[in-house]
């Protein structure tokens, strides 16, 4: 049995990630973390019943790890928390499968160190639906063939989402960059804004949008929309209990959704 712990616990996020926990018949939930709700059980704070897990202080996080044998920590918090948080449960011996969007490039980079020093194997996402996953790689393969159109994403999530455009929508600019060689992003916009070679991003912010990634290859007389709509954040949960249960088996490194789904 993997012994997996969340941070986040009394988020939407972080009680879907427990009930997903609670389903695999490979994970226990092990530990569980936040800000509020400190001593309560995290099975009642998820309304799945008692767990016998109390949820616990970050500040306590390193004793809770080691006595608890975790094996891999699931972070689905903020950019500022995952920093601090990420390298402590690494230290600890317990793989790391992060989906904390909004992280600097250089933040990222203190992470994955973290990793490889504490010989722990880890992956940062920003995105864990399996078909989320499939998209980037049909991307890949529409860049090679539509390369000369014009290239434009669009986003959309619930108004409660702070960061923008999405870790998503920038990962889908950056499989289709790579394969055309390098390509200039404009977010969004606004007055004179002659279009060049560039791969324009747009953000909307509404509602309860769960999220939807469109990007539009736009050619003389004709277009192509590849799209993806995560109906539910059920996506995104089952995908990241599915690479926490891989990240335990793996060996001490950093690796992608494309290692974790043999794409």
């Amino acid at each position: 049995m993997i012994n997996v712990a969340v941070i986040g616990a009394s988020g939407r996020m972080g009680k879907l990630l427990i009930s997903n926990i609670l389903r695999s018949e490979e994970t226990r939930l092990s530990a569980a973390f936040d800000l509020v709700n400190i001593g309560s059980d995290a099975g009642e704070v998820a309304q799945l019943g008692v767990l016998d897990v109390p949820i616990s202080s970050v500040d306590d996080m390193e004793s809770v790890l080691r006595s608890s044998e975790t094996d891999v920590l699931i972070d689905f918090t903020i950019a500022d928390a995952t920093i601090v948080n990420a390298p402590r449960a690494a230290s600890c011996g317990a793989g790391l499968v992060i989906g904390t969007t909004g992280l600097s490039a250089d933040q990222k980079a203190m992470i994955e160190d973290s990793i490889l020093k504490n010989n722990v194997a880890g992956i940062i996402s920003p995105n864990y639906a399996v078909g989320v996953n499939v998209f980037f790689r049909i991307l890949k393969e529409a860049a090679r063939y539509l390369g000369d159109a014009d290239i434009e994403i669009i986003e959309a999530h619930h108004n409660q989402k702070k960061d923008a455009p999405s870790g998503t929508a920038l990962r889908a600019a950056d499989v289709i960059s790579e394969v055309l060689g390098g390509k200039d992003y404009v977010h969004g916009r606004q007055g004179l804004a002659p279009r060049g070679s560039e791969i324009g991003i747009h953000a909307v912010r509404g509602g309860d949008i769960v999220g939807d990634h469109t990007v539009l290859f736009a050619g003389d007389g004709e277009r192509i929309e590849i799209k993806h709509q995560a109906h539910s954040r059920q996506a995104f949960a089952g995908g990241a209990v599915k690479a926490a249960i891989w990240i335990a088996n793996a060996k001490p490194g950093f690796y992608t959704m494309d290692d974790i789904l043999g794409l």
